[in-house]
């Protein structure tokens, strides 16, 4: 598969706008399996031509979700509306929905074009459009040269694209993707996300993938939602998901992060923002300036900052830094484009802080057992109340 640059990010945010219509809507829909609830009282809303990724840990109920609106599942309580209508009731092949497996489910003794055409030919539509889909679908995958072979003689890459034109030679106006790349590895997964935003730009159709690998939606979501027992944690769009999660559980979730817990100890309004101050349970302080605090001084919290937005150092820094941490390195870990210090703190705790390796130094200038400082801006981090 050729390399592509990715689509140009599009400014599309029809959840900002009171107006907007939902194209897809669950409603305090409930599914349990006998004493089990696999999904609890959730009511989400995703728009159309969004690109929109269920994330969670395996049981959180984003699977149940998927087919739940595909129609191999019905709800328990509540009810999921496409375009404004109820289709509860509706079989799956009546839905204007289609599911992409994980494993593809390709016919092996069917060639390319013969899977891509058989849904098609299931409807019992005329020959000459089933082979102009078909030749459509070709092309928008680029595997016109192989539509003679058999799954067996295509790589993991080309199969996961014919089971993708598969799905979209019936026109779906929704294409549900069940952890759709999980089958291929890191570097064609990577290619083959920009492929996906590609197409579904082009097509102009509504995406709903479900994923537990974070990278994979953060690449090619329009919004997320994070998912936890059957409950949605946090739907927003990746930056704010990265940058601004809501709770503990989010933070933890996505990415790598040091999360403190602590004290409030003082909330000061400045400008359009406040100022924090919290004690830390290792016996330090730390200052934030953040958007809103919703605590008051007294209460319990948590202190998270991404490890990208610690600055590591063996220089003591300069009186009137906003936050600093002595401590020494106990581990490295080395990972090409970028190092991982984790760094053990006078109280016992470790703390971790990440560097970019811009040069090419093998002999790096920090090392084990080094004594560091940790520092970073007041509004780098982020305080919790959740």
């Amino acid at each position: 598969m050729a390399k592509s640059l990715g689509p140009v990010k599009r400014k599309f945010s029809p959840w900002t706008d009171p107006a907007s219509v939902p194209f897809i809507r669950f409603e305090n829909v409930t599914k349990r399996f006998g004493d089990f609830t696999a999904v609890d009282n959730l009511t989400l809303d995703i728009y159309e031509r969004e690109f929109f990724s269920l994330l969670g840990p395996s049981g959180c109920g984003k699977t149940t979700l998927m087919r739940m609106l595909a129609g191999f599942e019905e709800p328990t309580e509540g009810r999921i509306l496409l375009q404004g209508k109820d289709i509860s009731g509706v079989p799956p092949y009546k839905r204007p929905t289609n599911m992409m497996f994980q494993s593809y489910a390709l016919f092996p003794h069917m060639t390319v074009e013969k899977n891509i055409a058989f849904g098609l030919e299931q409807d019992k539509l005329p020959k000459s459009e089933i082979d102009a889909r078909v030749q459509e679908m070709l092309k928008l995958v680029k595997l016109e040269p192989f539509a003679k072979r058999k799954p067996s003689q295509l790589s993991g890459g080309q199969r996961q694209r014919v089971a993708l034109a598969r799905s979209l030679a019936k026109r779906p106006k929704v294409l549900l993707l069940d952890e759709p790349l999980g089958a291929l590895d890191r570097k064609l997964r990577e290619e083959t996300q920009f492929e996906l935003m590609d197409i579904q730009q082009n097509l102009g159709l509504t995406f709903l993938i479900v994923t537990h690998d974070q990278e994979e939606a953060m690449t090619v979501s329009d919004r997320i939602a994070v998912m936890d027992k059957g409950i949605i944690m946090q739907v927003a769009t990746p930056t704010e998901i990265y940058e601004a999660p809501n709770s503990r559980y989010v933070a933890d979730f996505i990415g790598d992060i040091n999360i403190l817990e602590g004290k409030l100890v003082s909330v000061e309004r400045r400008g359009e923002g406040d100022f924090v101050t919290v004690a830390c349970d290792g016996g330090f302080t730390v200052n934030v300036e953040q958007h809103s605090c919703q605590a008051t001084p007294g209460a319990q919290v948590a202190f998270a900052i991404r490890p990208e937005k610690v600055h590591i150092s063996t220089e003591k820094p300069a009186e009137g830094a906003a936050n600093a941490l002595e401590g020494e390195v106990w581990d490295i870990g080395y990972l090409g484009d970028f190092s991982v210090f984790i760094v053990k703190l006078a109280d016992g705790s470790t703390f971790r802080a990440a560097q970019a390796n811009v040069s090419r130094l093998v002999d790096r200038p920090i090392t084990v057992d080094d004594k560091v400082w940790l520092t970073w801006p007041a509004d780098a981090g982020l305080v919790l109340t959740r």
